[in-house]
């Protein structure tokens, strides 16, 4: 089928995403891309049932792009629904939610029409998607007890506040830390350690620590785990310091690799996120899919 008629464009969206900016915005948006002679086909998220169907009975042909509007989260419903229905469309992403950690690496400006430029220009850039028990996910894993911060924190104070929130109840979560057994492997080495906090990243930033990876690179091929073994609280602190500017990876409190197969496994009962949302049980199975999503950049 001829490119000249690929005119819909279809947008997921999370109304409760953020503050609501885009829930506001949406006519205005839509008014710009049928200006443009594109139809846009608005999916509202509910728990991936929606988008899942939209899926299924999408002719791609018919499409320029996929837009999903809100967090890693709604991201992450979104881009699992693609690759579970093959959809190989290039992918749009309006960063409207609280710490928008997988559109922070590809520069994402964060107002409504820059967002809508950037959608409707031709720039892009490949990004993997890391695989964890058979699930897709786009920025980060976490393991610990730290990974509660985010699942306990009030939507409202999430929405008011935004990363400020986390870290309000990360505070008040330091004092219960207790280290937690954990086996990692990978093709080539075993690592045995005695945890407070993990992750095993593919973008950069996660929880609103823009550089808790740094040396991330989202079109790789890899994963990068960064572990934070046990320490004195006191330590901790010190080294939250560190993450917040990036430079903990060379700490002796740290370990760091890169990898595209791990199996983290440990004898207790591990809280889990994936993408901001509640993870899977141990054991957990990391993979990569290279270059999987191409994504709108603005270019610059």
């Amino acid at each position: 089928m001829s490119e000249k008629k690929r005119t819909k464009v279809l947008l997921f969206y999370n109304p409760f995403s953020g503050n609501g900016m885009f829930k506001n915005n949406l006519d205005q948006i839509i008014g710009r891309f049928q200006d443009k002679g594109f139809q846009v086909v608005p999916v509202r998220a509910a728990h991936g049932l929606a988008i899942d169907k939209a899926f299924e009975e999408m002719d791609q042909s018919m499409y320029r792009q996929v837009i999903v509007a809100g967090g890693d989260g709604t991201i992450n419903v979104c881009v699992n629904a693609m690759i579970t229905n093959n959809i190989e469309l290039p992918l749009s992403i309006f960063p409207v939610g609280t710490a928008n950690d997988f559109a922070y690496y590809f520069d994402i400006p964060l107002d409504i029409n820059s967002m809508v430029d950037v959608a409707m220009g031709e720039h892009y850039s490949f990004a993997d998607v890391g695989v964890c028990n058979g699930k897709y996910y786009v920025n980060v894993a976490a393991l610990g007890r730290l990974v509660d911060v985010s699942q306990k924190t009030d939507p409202n104070l999430k929405n008011t506040l935004g990363v400020l929130a986390y870290y309000i109840k990360g505070v008040s979560e330091i004092k219960d830390l207790k280290p937690i057994p954990i086996k990692l492997t990978t093709d080539d080495q075993v690592y045995e350690e005695n945890m407070f906090f993990m992750v095993v990243m593919n973008g950069v930033s996660a929880g609103g620590f823009n550089n808790i990876s740094p040396d991330s690179d989202i079109n790789d091929g890899k994963l990068d785990v960064v572990l934070f073994r046990e320490m004195p609280i006191i330590e901790l602190g010190t080294l939250i310091g560190k993450v917040k500017q990036g430079t903990h990876i060379e700490h002796k409190k740290v370990l760091s690799f890169q990898t595209d197969h791990l199996i983290i496994e440990s004898p207790e009962n591990v809280p889990t996120d994936v993408d901001g949302e509640h993870g899977q049980e141990l054991p957990l199975e990391f993979s990569v899919l290279h270059n999987k999503l191409r994504i709108f950049t603005n270019g610059e």
